[in-house]
C-alpha cells in the first residue's frame, strides 16, 4: 500500500510538475495523465498535483504553455522540422521561469534581521496580550470563587436553621404523642370505674 503525501510542497516538485505536465501539453496528452504521473513520482494524489497546477503553478508557466501549445499545433499539422528548436525554447522558458521563482525567493540579510525582529515584537505584544487575557480571567475567576463561597456560608446558615427547626418539630410531636397517651389512658380508667360502680349495683 502506498503512502499518500500531505506535506508542504517545495520547489523541486514545484519544477517537476509543471516539467511534466509541458511535456504532455507538448506531445498532446491530457493534463490528467501528468498529474498521474507526477503524483506517482511524487506519492502524492492526482488530484493534489491538480489542485496545486490550477491554484499556484499555472500562473507561473504562462508564456510555457503557450510555446507547448504552438509546439502541439505544429506537431499535429506535420510541422515537426524544428521540434529540436522549440524544445529548446521550451526548455529556455522553464529555466527563465524557475530563475524568476528562485530570484524571488532570495532574502538577504537585512530582510532577515528585519523579519526576526518583527517576529520578536509581534511574538512578545501576543505573549503580552495572552498575560493580560490570563490575569483577566484569573479575577473573574477570584470573583466568581468569592461569590461561590458567600453563597455556600448562606446555605450552611439555612441548613442550620432548617435542622434546628426540624429538631424543634420532633420534640412538639412527641410532646403532643405523650399527652394524647395519657388522656387516652385516663378515659379507659375512668370507662373502668363507672363500669364497675354498674355492676355494683
Amino acid at each position: 500500500m502506498t503512502v499518500v503525501r500531505q506535506d508542504a510542497w517545495n520547489q523541486e516538485e514545484d519544477v517537476l510538475l509543471a516539467e511534466v505536465v509541458l511535456r504532455h501539453i507538448r506531445e498532446g496528452s491530457t493534463q490528467l495523465a501528468a498529474f498521474e504521473e507526477v503524483g506517482e513520482k511524487l506519492s502524492r494524489t492526482s488530484a493534489a498535483c491538480g489542485f496545486r497546477w490550477n491554484s499556484l503553478i499555472r500562473k507561473r508557466y504562462e508564456s510555457a504553455i503557450a510555446i507547448a501549445k504552438r509546439q502541439r499545433k505544429e506537431r499535429s499539422k506535420g510541422k515537426s522540422t524544428h521540434e529540436e528548436s522549440n524544445v529548446h525554447m521550451l526548455d529556455q522558458a522553464v529555466k527563465q521561469e524557475d530563475y524568476r521563482v528562485a530570484k524571488e525567493k532570495v532574502l538577504s540579510l537585512d530582510d532577515v534581521i528585519v523579519f526576526l525582529k518583527n517576529f520578536k515584537s509581534s511574538e512578545e505584544r501576543r505573549s503580552d496580550q495572552e498575560l493580560i487575557k490570563l490575569r483577566n480571567q484569573v479575577e473573574e475567576l477570584k470573583s466568581q470563587n468569592a461569590q461561590y463561597q458567600t453563597h455556600l456560608q448562606k446555605l450552611n446558615h439555612e441548613y442550620k436553621l432548617v435542622c434546628e427547626d426540624y429538631k424543634a418539630l420532633i420534640e412538639i410531636m412527641d410532646r403532643a404523642r405523650k399527652i394524647v397517651g395519657t388522656e387516652e389512658e385516663s378515659g379507659s380508667l375512668m370507662f373502668q370505674v363507672e363500669g364497675l360502680q354498674k355492676l355494683e349495683k
